[in-house]
């Protein structure tokens, strides 16, 4: 319970400067006549929108294991991430697209307004308020081992790097005359693509983990190197990896001695799981299959 009240502290922190900035920027926009400036607000609104599906999802997950859930509810938090992703995703194709018809609409000799210096002054405190936020969450996430607070802080410094974008246009349209009012919505498509890679990147791992997919090389390659430092432990073969939201599930097959007891085999087979929990934590989900030399 202590972890999730961690987690609903980072994420309502986050969603606090999120509301700030979401209103500035909506009216920093229309007012300042600024596509990018717009394109960055709605981009705020999904953040908001995300810090909600993460305080829900997390709370689901945390629930202990039940009758239709042996394996616990830490799926949910995997299901959260993949949400923001699409999320993320939908929005960015949305920005993209409504920067691309302002450029086109520019080409075909449509004279763009100039964005107004109340957009610019949005974009530079967006800036500072969302990369102090990202490093913020990352380093909360890292301590509770959180997948949800970890996309929603890349979700966080995504908001920061597109910002920067948005400034760069917006300025260069204020400052270098009506000519270049153009790199206001150049600026939106960019603040777009630059979305796009960072919810794929949340739709890689999120999918991938609901898929089962194994955990990385390293961390396998160490649980066997792990299993085998146990005296009387041979060969760790035949391992399973996945997760289960923020913990890990091992299964292995082991070789020993076929002449000990089954006690000596299920205390060797117990010493193996003790280590493996010690390491990577003690809800992880470890099943040991013990095979005579």
């Amino acid at each position: 319970m202590e972890r999730n009240r961690q987690i609903y502290k980072v994420t309502l922190v986050g969603g606090l400067v999120n509301v700030i900035l979401l209103v500035f920027k909506f009216v920093a926009g229309i007012m300042g006549h600024s596509a990018a400036m717009v394109a960055d607000a709605i981009h705020s609104l999904s953040d908001f929108v995300t810090d909600i599906i993460v305080l829900v999802f997390v709370h689901i997950s945390g629930k202990p294991k039940d009758k239709s859930h042996d394996y616990g509810h830490g799926k949910y938090e995997t299901l959260a991430m993949t949400i923001i992703g699409i999320a993320l995703l939908i929005v960015a194709i949305g920005i993209v697209y409504d920067g691309a018809t302002k450029i086109v609409a520019w080409t075909g000799g449509v004279q763009l307004q100039a964005p107004g210096l109340l957009a610019l002054w949005a974009a530079l405190l967006s800036i500072v308020l969302k990369e102090g936020t990202f490093r913020y969450s990352m380093v909360e996430a890292r301590k509770l081992k959180s997948q949800a607070i970890e996309a929603n802080a890349w979700h966080h410094r995504s908001d920061a790097l597109s910002s920067v974008g948005t400034a760069l246009g917006i300025g260069g349209a204020i400052f270098l005359g009506q000519r270049w009012t153009v790199l206001d919505p150049i600026a939106s498509v960019v603040v777009g693509l630059f979305i796009v890679k960072v919810a794929v990147f949340l739709l890689r791992d999120g999918i991938g983990d609901l898929m089962e997919h194994s955990l990385p090389d390293e961390v396998e390659n160490e649980i066997l190197q792990l299993a085998a430092s146990v005296e009387g432990v041979a060969e760790p073969h035949d391992l399973r990896t996945r997760r289960i939201g923020n913990h890990y599930a091992i299964e292995l097959h082991i070789l020993m001695d076929g002449n000990i007891t089954l006690c000596e085999a299920h205390d060797k087979a117990s010493e193996v799981e003790e280590l493996l929990r010690s390491h990577y934590g003690e809800d992880t989900h470890i099943a040991v299959h013990v095979e005579p030399i």
